[in-house]
């Protein structure tokens, strides 16, 4: 595939009245830019914060209703409004400074959670504001996505922050949870959901004085589109809703065996020690790919592997198929993670198809798109084991996303060079 070189890229150009950026060598050089250190410090503790929250709440609940069914709402919840949320509010990335959009969202959930620990509050309010803070995280994750280009540029530095960002997300599924657990081993829930309160509130200080004020991307009156308008936008670039589906579709196929692990486990009598060093092996793969992507290759040997990686991505789990043990199973979920380092390449791409005017927008349906679209992964592999074996059901689900990521990859080929498609309603 030819792709423009990632490296090639300007950042002193990148924005409007941004400061150049020098291109980082690794991810300490990213670490130089000063206000990202600021924006990656808010990152941590709003994602701790996010995942203390969790378990408490479930906790909480559970005690208060004895309902396993209401315990188990209380995740379901984190992931059922992002759809809602990230579709309506997704022009407010666009037209709203970045910093007042991340800011507000900040205040919102630490009011949210403050809430939620307050004595007496009840369960069905506990719900709601559990739901009013997943309403408003795709509008948050978009926007800082958005405002990293104008933090780092749009080159290197921009793919690397991008991917500093997530591996704190991935870590924060190995560590979260068992520092939630720990935490509640000393304090009520509602004392720790007040911590969760406590890191919005420092997220919220960080960005509002470590990062600079700019104005909105797109302010006039040609930015005031409704929610479809702006859907229609994003999507109706060729390359860009390529890319988009090449992001948002192998991770709908990626869960599935993450979904199924403990049926799996417990079918073949794996003690919960090994279980969960399975749920955590994709997640330490991902991240050691990420580090190994993003520390030994240039910008253009990542774009170059891009299309290889991804295609190959799902192919470890084919190894369900000879319905394996523990350590062949380790290793497959393994490789799969490794094989998540494609992601630095495709940020690339994406960051270069996104005109300036719709990145929030487009920021915002893309994390919209990849956490409902796990979601629904979640719930038809679980749907499918109602009637097939589960090691059948994690080998079809490779075979077949591994084909949807080739037919993605080949329309991405079609629209890649120097002349590319646009819309016009991005305009």
């Amino acid at each position: 595939m030819t792709t423009a070189d990632p490296s090639a890229a300007s950042p002193a150009t990148a924005t409007p009245g941004q400061d150049p950026v020098p291109e980082p060598a690794g991810y300490r050089g990213v670490f130089r830019v000063g206000e990202f250190r600021p924006v990656f410090a808010a990152h941590l503790l709003s994602v701790l914060g996010v995942v203390i929250a969790e378990i408490s709440l479930t906790v909480l609940v559970y005690r208060a209703t004895g309902s396993p069914l209401m315990s188990a709402l209380t995740f379901a919840l984190g992931f059922l409004p992002y759809a809602l949320g990230g579709t309506l509010l997704a022009p407010l990335a666009d037209r709203l400074p970045a910093r007042r959009v991340l800011v507000g969202c900040d205040l919102v959930c630490a009011a949210c959670a403050a809430a939620m620990a307050l004595p007496g509050t009840p369960v069905a309010l506990l719900l709601v504001l559990r739901c009013a803070m997943a309403f408003v995280a795709p509008l948050f994750q978009g926007t800082r996505s958005a405002s990293l280009a104008d933090v780092l540029g749009a080159g290197e530095a921009y793919v690397l922050g991008r991917s500093l960002l997530r591996m704190v997300a991935q870590s924060a599924q190995l560590i979260g949870f068992g520092l939630g657990g720990l935490l509640l081993t000393v304090l009520a829930p509602r004392g720790a959901i007040l911590l969760t309160a406590a890191g919005f509130l420092g997220s919220a200080v960080l960005l509002r004085l470590g990062t600079r004020a700019r104005p909105a991307r797109s302010a006039g009156a040609g930015a005031r589109v409704s929610p479809l308008a702006g859907l229609r936008a994003v999507l109706g670039h060729r390359r860009l809703r390529a890319l988009t589906l090449l992001s948002w579709l192998p991770p709908l196929f990626v869960v599935v065996p993450e979904a199924l692990l403990t049926p799996y486990a417990t079918g073949l009598g794996i003690s919960t020690a090994g279980l969960g060093l399975l749920m955590c092996a994709m997640p330490a793969g991902a991240i050691a790919g990420e580090v190994w992507a993003g520390s030994a290759l240039t910008a253009r040997t990542r774009s170059r592997i891009t299309a290889p990686l991804a295609a190959l991505s799902l192919l470890p789990l084919l190894a369900y198929a000879v319905r394996p043990g523990l350590p062949l199973l380790l290793t497959a979920l393994v490789l799969a993670g490794l094989a998540h380092a494609y992601t630095l390449g495709l940020d690339q791409w994406y960051v270069e198809a996104v005109p300036e005017e719709l990145r929030g927008r487009a920021m915002t349906l893309l994390s919209t798109g990849l956490m409902t679209l796990q979601g629904v992964g979640m719930a038809l592999a679980g749907l499918a084991a109602e009637f097939l074996s589960v090691h059948v059901v994690v080998a079809s689900a490779a075979v077949l996303g591994t084909g949807v990521v080739l037919l993605l990859l080949t329309e991405v080929r079609r629209t890649d060079g120097p002349r590319r498609e646009t819309d016009p309603a991005a305009k």
